[in-house]
């Protein structure tokens, strides 16, 4: 992409990406009007309907379709207890190490933890840590698991843009991650921190947590969805922890599915 279209992109993408024009799709998408694009939506981005937990005509919006859980069984949790587990279904778009200044690079851009997590005290157990980004594509499965088993110690809410996330925004536009409206989520286990950043996307850019939200959660349990378009940010502490082989920008990966895993075991 040369520089005037990069320029180009970077304006039609902030005239996109108002507060207003999402909040009206996504009016849209949970109205009954919405039901009679189900069909077109799954076929156009290739959804796998026969993994929805419902019968496509069970659903009474888009967005109720969109928010779908699967069907039990589907989704396994790797074996291991000291397996770090995908939270999503979705592509690796940036994965490494912190430096000891809190900063990491995902497409070229460098993010501070600052940034991204604000006033969070939390943020200073990871320095030297690691980090993985993964994206949502609107064919992917939109819950978001828990990747511990373990007990929530802090939540935050942090207001924000709705910029689109795939890769060309990521590259392009300034910052995505740490401008894009967050939920966080803080979670110590027995291995010590990892804190779940879930950042909002383009249009409807909303994301709760599945209620209850309970103070102990299980590997794999379910902790929250999006509302079309999303990302997840990882971050894990440096002690004795390690990316499973393999594991690179590019790869695909799913609820359940080990990302690497702590020494504790023997790995």
């Amino acid at each position: 992409m040369n520089k005037v279209n990069r320029q180009l992109f970077r304006l039609l993408t902030e005239l996109s990406s108002h507060k207003w024009l999402s909040e009206r799709i996504g009016s849209f998408t949970r109205s009954k009007a919405s039901r009679r694009l189900i069909r077109r939506f799954a076929k156009t981005y290739g959804i796998r309907v026969e993994e929805a937990e419902r019968p496509l005509d069970a659903y009474e919006s888009l967005n109720d379709f969109f928010i779908r859980r699967l069907k039990a069984g589907l989704r396994p949790v790797d074996p291991d207890a000291a397996s770090l587990v995908s939270p999503v279904d979705g592509t690796v778009t940036g994965i490494g190490s912190m430096n000891d200044k809190l900063r990491f690079i995902v497409k070229g851009q460098e993010y501070g933890l600052d940034e991204l997590l604000h006033d969070l005290t939390t943020k200073d157990r990871y320095r030297s840590g690691y980090f993985i980004v993964l994206y949502l594509s609107p064919a992917d499965y939109h819950r978001v698991h828990s990747p511990v088993a373990g007990e929530v110690t802090a939540t935050r809410r942090i207001p924000g843009s709705v910029y689109p996330v795939h890769e060309r925004s990521l590259r392009h536009m300034p910052k995505v991650l740490s401008r894009n409206e967050r939920l966080i989520t803080c979670i110590r286990h027995r291995f010590g921190m990892t804190t779940v950043v879930k950042v909002g996307a383009m249009n409807v850019s909303s994301i709760r947590y599945t209620e209850p939200l309970r103070v102990r959660l299980d590997r794999g349990e379910e902790l929250a969805f999006f509302e079309f378009g999303s990302t997840v940010v990882l971050l894990i502490e440096k002690e004795a922890f390690a990316f499973r082989d393999g594991l690179d920008v590019g790869s695909k990966v799913r609820v359940g599915e080990a990302l690497g895993y702590w020494e504790a075991e023997g790995h």
